[in-house]
C-alpha cells in the first residue's frame, strides 16, 4: 500500500478522537489530585457557619446546636425571664457587658439581637466546663435568690439568663456570644455577622 492510498479524512478523525479521549482521561485523572488539596468536608464544617431553624423552640426552652465543636445554646426567653435580667444587675461582675465577650453589635443587658432569643456559647469562662440550664426560680440547691440562668457544676460559677456571670464566682467573665444573624423570624446563621462576614 502506497502513501497515496492513505485516507487523510480517517486519519484526522482518529487523531482528533484519540486527542479528545486522552484529554478527558487526563482531566479525570487530575480530579483526585486537585480534590486532595482542598480541605475535607469535616474541616470545612468545623469552621463553617451553621444554619439553625428554631421554629419549634417553645418559650422558656433551650435548644443546643454545635458550631466549631462548641455547644451553642438558643434560649427562648419569656417576659418574666427578661425582667429577671434587670433584677440581678447589681449582683453581676459585668452587667453592661463591657468586656469584649460578644460582637460589637450585641448591646444591652439582654446581650442579643432580639431580646426574646439568647444565642450563647455554652462553655464556662473559668476552665471550659459546660454549665447546665437552670430556668427554675429559687430551687433548693441554688437558693432563694436564684432567678434562673446557667450553673456550672464543675466549680460552681453562676450566670444569669443573658450569660452574665455573678460576682465572687470562679468564672471571671460572661459567657461568650458568637457572631450570628437572622435569616427569618425562625431561622438564623451562627458564625456570620449580619453583613455576612465570619
Amino acid at each position: 500500500m502506497s502513501g497515496d492510498d492513505v485516507d487523510s479524512g480517517k486519519r484526522r478523525f482518529l487523531v482528533a478522537a484519540t486527542t479528545l479521549v486522552g484529554g478527558v482521561g487526563v482531566a479525570f485523572a487530575m480530579v483526585p489530585f486537585v480534590s486532595s488539596m482542598e480541605p475535607s468536608a469535616k474541616a470545612r464544617a468545623a469552621g463553617a457557619p451553621v444554619r439553625v431553624d428554631f421554629s419549634k423552640l417553645e418559650p422558656g426552652q433551650m435548644l443546643t446546636v454545635e458550631w466549631r465543636g462548641k455547644p451553642i445554646w438558643l434560649v427562648s426567653r419569656t417576659e418574666a425571664m427578661l425582667k429577671s435580667l434587670r433584677d440581678v444587675d447589681s449582683q453581676l461582675v459585668d452587667p453592661n457587658s463591657e468586656m469584649p465577650q460578644q460582637p460589637a453589635y450585641i448591646t444591652g443587658e439582654d446581650r442579643s439581637i432580639k431580646p426574646g432569643l439568647l444565642v450563647v456559647i455554652g462553655i464556662c469562662t473559668h476552665l471550659g466546663c459546660s454549665p447546665t440550664f437552670r430556668p427554675d426560680i429559687a430551687p433548693v440547691d441554688l437558693g432563694p435568690g436564684w432567678e434562673g440562668g446557667f450553673f456550672c457544676p464543675c466549680h460552681g460559677s453562676r450566670f444569669d439568663l443573658a450569660g452574665r456571670v455573678y460576682s465572687h464566682m470562679p468564672a471571671p467573665k460572661n459567657l461568650v456570644i458568637p457572631p450570628y444573624h437572622f435569616l427569618s423570624e425562625t431561622e438564623l446563621v451562627i458564625g456570620e455577622d449580619p453583613k455576612g462576614t465570619a
